[in-house]
């Protein structure tokens, strides 16, 4: 055996083995769902279709054991259906497409055309039959029970209408998908109340920690950073800084840098105490900076080309973020001068 030979056999021996697992794997035949019938024809060459009028008939397939028949008239956005009976039924396959179908015993030949139609024949009369997958789909669970609970009724008052509406059902959707809405916002919302008043109680506890710590401090600690603050405040390096903000000149970003160095130099703990205490924009932090730095409100404004009334807001806008209440701009000022060192 040559090699060509070898792949031939070997592509056949394949294409077999594919058509045996699609014959094994292809769905047995079942009536299970809706189906609608469409014509039927009489043994003397009459024959009737549907749907007529707007109606027509459904059968409701409960597996291949029990058939319940409804008249069906489809509207826009829902259907109309009236229970009219129900009944056993088996389906024995007799191959070659060949089915036999019995309604209470009654023998009746089946015909699969495909899986959507089949021919039943029920006393020399063809009735063809379409499935209704967009029924099955959209209504089969409301069908199922009013075949498997309501039918007594029908005896007990006289059959029953029932609208099965689409826009019903995409109203009881809307709501629930409303109700979900509702409840995950309400869960958001507690979620972000814990949150917060967690974060306040933190933040409240860094703010005891702070007084504490400067209420606390000895005499000589407090001493030294007068001593280290006075020589600052008189060195060449902060008068020529505050000079350079007083005339208004921006400041580059390596500048912020240094004047943050020069911050840290005098204050050590300020920049990490400011930054804990809450998130801040670049514009709040360099204000804080200044006002330690002891810069009036009209030359911070001036140097970061805001209105002293912006300056202001920023400062007290500071203020009721860290403590929660509202507060002026001195109090803001009062505070900043409190920490850091």
């Amino acid at each position: 055996m040559n090699m060509r030979q070898f792949f031939w056999i070997w592509t056949v021996c394949i294409l077999l083995s594919s058509c045996n697992m699609a014959e094994n794997n292809k769905k047995p035949f079942t009536l299970d769902g809706a189906w609608t019938v469409s014509l039927v024809e009489y043994p003397v060459g009459r024959t009737d279709t549907f749907p007529t009028n707007g109606q027509t008939i459904l059968r409701f397939y409960e597996g291949d054991s029990v058939m319940t028949q409804f008249r069906l008239t489809r509207t826009e956005n829902a259907i109309v259906i009236q229970r009219e009976g129900s009944c056993g039924v088996t389906l024995i396959d007799k191959g070659g497409g060949e089915r036999l179908y019995l309604e209470e015993e009654d023998p009746c030949p089946l015909t699969v055309k495909d899986n959507t139609t089949i021919v039943i024949q029920q006393n020399g009369i063809l009735h063809t039959w379409h499935r209704a997958d967009d029924i099955t789909h959209e209504w089969g669970d409301e069908i199922h029970d009013l075949a498997n609970n309501d039918l007594g009724k029908a005896h007990m008052d006289g059959p029953h209408h029932y609208v099965l509406s689409s826009r019903e059902k995409e109203q009881a959707s809307f709501i629930h998908w409303l109700y979900f809405a509702i409840a995950l916002l309400i869960l958001v919302f507690l979620q972000i109340t814990l949150s917060n008043r967690k974060a306040r109680r933190h933040l409240q506890l860094q703010l005891r920690q702070i007084q504490e710590e400067h209420e606390n401090r000895p005499q000589p600690v407090r001493k030294a950073i007068k001593t280290m603050e006075s020589e600052f405040f008189a060195s060449e390096d902060y008068l020529a800084l505050q000079r350079r903000i007083s005339n208004g000149q921006r400041l580059k970003d390596e500048e912020w840098d240094a004047v943050e160095k020069q911050v840290k130099s005098v204050y050590p703990g300020f920049s990490s105490q400011l930054r804990n205490l809450c998130m801040m924009s670049d514009l709040e932090y360099q204000v804080c900076m200044l006002v330690k730095l002891r810069m009036a409100p009209t030359s911070i404004a001036s140097v970061l080309s805001r209105d002293v009334s912006t300056i202001s807001t920023v400062r007290s806008r500071l203020y009721k973020k860290v403590f929660g209440k509202k507060g002026g701009a001195k109090e803001w000022d009062d505070f900043i001068h409190s920490i850091g060192a």
